[in-house]
């Protein structure tokens, strides 16, 4: 008899029903992971090795013995102790006759079939996580440049929204990193408008919480827990039973209340603050910040367990300013939600300023920066987007602006650089002459053929037919 790991770990099986198990998860379309192309490692979350990580390729196997692909030195590790490989979309793990045995989410196993995000104990200390590492330039772009309302033409984005309708299907928790203002949680509710778990959606911003009290934001609280609580109140995990948790700004999270989330998201269950009963919850889980979570661990600001129980699926929001392309197409959108806006169209040095700006705020600084615009073109009855006064900083020149970074070499730098010249190069040009390749060809003196190779490079588009 062996534990199945497939929905939960406290089923017992037959060899026959494992087996048939792994085959289907090997044999399901698009078996190579989420967009087909995620590869799975192990990391090694305590003892000596802490920190190692080697990718599941083929069959890794794991023990005390300098022979195994993963060596462990703890003295409850056998010398062979135990093996990992990949299945479909999950992880197969098989004990190998240890002494102390090998445990998926607390419960020992023979053989158990995991999803990507598990975590798996080794003897009686050393935690392993699996831990998927996405490679989105490998990923086939989503066949359209938006997804939910969500705007994302170039490939960057239709790529994500690739990861994103496939992650959507399943309960894999997913991070999403970026900058504020980059749409993080009008993503997240995409994913649980494409998935079983659409309602209920509850949110918890994380930094808008003050300390004393995110623990009964999360969990709830019994009458008489602490001053002020005059009723029993449910917490967010318990209002989002069956849906989904979005946990915004999660690098926010203090320090005290980070085991308590890293206890619910391995046991499913919460305790109110003040009580005694342990209550299961059965939520999925999406979290969002905007710090660098990985340099926050670094600094042992943020617990290591935690963000990898967080990273099942860690997916990377470009800024605005990587994104150009998909500014008009965004202000288009916009201008269509604001009463009477939706006729507004900006002109040539409007347009222009908003293709060259930087765009520190991200989608949401240019929302404010539309609406404000459209009110005051509705006001003066004009046909056109009006910028009266165009706001400071566009397109700073200063070395920050370059994002030079030492983890690149001076012939890359340069690349990235020359090319970010001529994207917006060409894409100011086309603004400034309605689209028209010919015209701007001949402005700038400048082969239109060149330039109509420029402009699809990059995405632009110009009047082929002029």
């Amino acid at each position: 008899m062996r534990v199945s790991c497939r929905a939960t770990f406290s089923e017992v099986v037959d060899d026959a029903d494992l087996e048939a198990t792994i085959e289907s998860a090997e044999s399901s379309p698009g078996g190579r992971a989420v967009g087909g192309a995620l590869e799975v490692s192990v990391v090694v979350l305590s003892g000596d090795a802490r920190g190692t990580r080697l990718p599941i390729r083929g069959r890794l196997t794991v023990g005390k013995s300098n022979d195994n692909d993963l060596v462990l030195s703890e003295e409850s590790v056998s010398r062979v102790h135990c093996e990992i490989s990949r299945v479909g979309r999950g992880v197969r793990v098989r004990d190998l006759g240890s002494t102390n045995g090998t445990y998926v989410e607390r419960v020992r196993i023979t053989e158990a079939v995991t999803p990507v995000g598990s975590v798996i104990r080794v003897g009686n200390a050393v935690e392993l996580a699996l831990r998927p590492d996405l490679t989105l330039l490998e990923v086939e772009p989503f066949a359209k440049g938006e997804i939910d309302g969500v705007i994302g033409a170039g490939l960057a984005m239709r790529r994500i929204f690739a990861v994103l309708d496939g992650v959507a299907r399943t309960d894999a928790t997913v991070l999403l990193l970026g900058e504020t203002g980059t749409g993080k949680e009008v993503l997240a509710h995409a994913i649980a408008n494409r998935s079983h778990r659409r309602s209920p959606f509850v949110v918890v911003d994380c930094g808008a919480v003050t300390p004393t009290l995110i623990q009964s934001e999360l969990f709830g609280h019994e009458r008489g827990a602490f001053t002020g609580a005059l009723a029993q109140r449910k917490g967010a995990f318990e209002s989002a039973r069956g849906g989904t948790i979005f946990l915004d700004e999660i690098g926010e999270l203090p320090p005290d209340v980070q085991p308590m989330l890293l206890r619910v998201l391995e046991a499913r269950k919460i305790r109110r603050v003040g009580g005694n009963q342990t209550i299961p919850v059965d939520v999925r889980v999406l979290a969002a910040t905007s710090r660098d979570l990985e340099r926050e661990v670094s600094a042992g600001r943020f617990r290591e367990d935690l963000y990898f129980r967080l990273a099942v699926v860690p997916i990377t929001i470009p800024p605005l300013r990587a994104r150009r392309d998909d500014i008009p197409a965004l202000v288009a959108q916009i201008l269509s939600r604001i009463p009477g806006a939706a006729l507004l169209a900006p002109g040539p040095r409007t347009l222009s300023w908003l293709l060259q700006h930087d765009w520190p705020g991200n989608v949401r600084e240019l929302r404010n920066i539309l609406e404000r615009a459209a009110y005051l073109s509705l006001a003066a009855k004009s046909s056109e987007l009006l910028l009266p006064a165009l706001p400071s900083g566009p397109a700073s020149t200063g070395d920050d602006a370059f994002g030079f970074t030492l983890a690149e070499t001076f012939r890359e730098a340069r690349a990235r650089v020359e090319d970010d010249f001529e994207r917006r190069y060409v894409a100011w040009l086309l603004a400034n002459h309605g689209g028209n390749l010919s015209a701007a060809a001949r402005a700038v003196q400048m082969d239109r053929k060149h330039l109509h190779v420029l402009a699809r490079k990059h995405g632009l588009r110009g009047d082929a037919d002029e």
